[in-house]
């Protein structure tokens, strides 16, 4: 898979390059602003971009609002964000309008290769990925809704929906049987009001709802 990368820090960029390419990807360009990530993702449609969400000239959201232009204009390019702290409504701004192939960790996930190899993979193909800090404050955060109806364990596993494991990942993370997990999440599914549709949907709603973004 090919991969675009928009980081304005020299050292962390070369340094997201080498777990990409150990992680399989095809590293096709660089970019230290957020002009040049879309012009280099117009040129080369890549199947991810890692960008930064402060970048220059700004160093505000810039990263962000070129993350909405390349969902846009090229939906077939999954999103991963970086930040160096937890702002949810950056990861909220584009849950809200995608819901597949988009990533939100922090810069420090860098660090644990496996784990954030991981991610790339996911959000490369379709999926999600959320930083455990930024899930762990939308729950502190929340209150007096139909996520209240949840049981300790059915939080745990809609947390890990939310960062965008599998039903087999989050069986394996919790050590408990992949039918265990789907019994959860059908819960889930009963206790947020949720519509029947298909499993995928109802699932991507039951995120949503939990990110406060539906």
């Amino acid at each position: 898979m090919r991969a675009v990368i928009a980081e304005d820090s020299v050292l962390l960029r070369i340094g997201v390059v080498k777990v990409l390419e150990m992680a399989g990807f095809e590293v096709v360009a660089e970019a230290g602003d957020a002009a040049t990530l879309l012009s280099v993702v117009e040129e080369h449609r890549p199947d991810i971009a890692v960008v930064d969400v402060r970048m220059p000239p700004g160093f505000t959201d810039e990263g962000v609002r070129a993350a909405l232009v390349v969902k846009r204009q090229w939906p077939n390019t999954a999103v991963l964000l970086l930040s160096q702290y937890v702002e949810e409504r950056y990861a909220a701004d584009l849950l809200s309008a995608h819901t597949s192939g988009i990533g939100y960790l922090l810069k420090q996930r860098v660090a644990d290769v496996e784990e954030f190899a991981g991610a790339l993979r996911r959000v490369a193909a379709g999926g999600t990925a959320l930083d455990p800090q930024v899930v762990s404050q939308l729950l502190v955060r929340r209150h007096s809704d139909p996520l209240d109806r949840l049981t300790p364990r059915e939080r745990e596993v809609l947390e890990l929906m939310a960062g965008g494991r599998s039903n087999a990942g989050i069986a394996e993370q919790l050590v408990v049987s992949e039918s265990a997990v789907a019994k959860h999440i059908n819960s889930i599914f009963a206790k947020l009001d949720l519509p029947r549709a298909d499993a995928d949907h109802r699932r991507v709603l039951a995120v949503l709802r939990f990110l406060g973004v539906s």
